[in-house]
């Protein structure tokens, strides 16, 4: 687990120049959509385990987005609650707009390894 945090920031340090950056709701949304798809596939999966690492990502950058912006980094974590949340009832119900913007987060997150 340390080493895949270590490589995501390392990665998050070396996407910022070349990648747009993302707002804090779009990296909440995301972060919340790709824990909770991870959480419906389970890691055994080479699908699971991209899922995995999207969302450990998405965390990461909602975490530093919520720290640019200056926001209380408990609050920060609670939002990310109420996205997994919602976003495993919506991926539950077979919701096609969560399962496209999932797919749209997926697009946009790094590959980790």
């Amino acid at each position: 687990m340390f080493i895949a945090v270590v490589t995501a920031l390392a990665v998050l340090g070396q996407a910022a120049p070349t990648t747009r950056l993302v707002s804090y709701d779009e990296a909440v949304r995301c972060a919340g959509l790709t824990q909770a798809a991870s959480e419906l596939e389970g890691g055994e999966s080479r699908y699971g385990r991209t899922l995995y690492d999207a969302a450990l990502y998405w965390s990461l950058a909602a975490m530093q987005a919520a720290t640019a912006a200056g926001r209380d980094p408990t609050l920060a974590e609670n939002d990310q609650t109420r996205a997994r949340v919602d976003s495993v009832k919506r991926l539950s119900a077979g919701e096609a707009e969560a399962r496209a913007v999932l797919q749209r987060c997926r697009q946009k997150t790094p590959r980790l390894g």
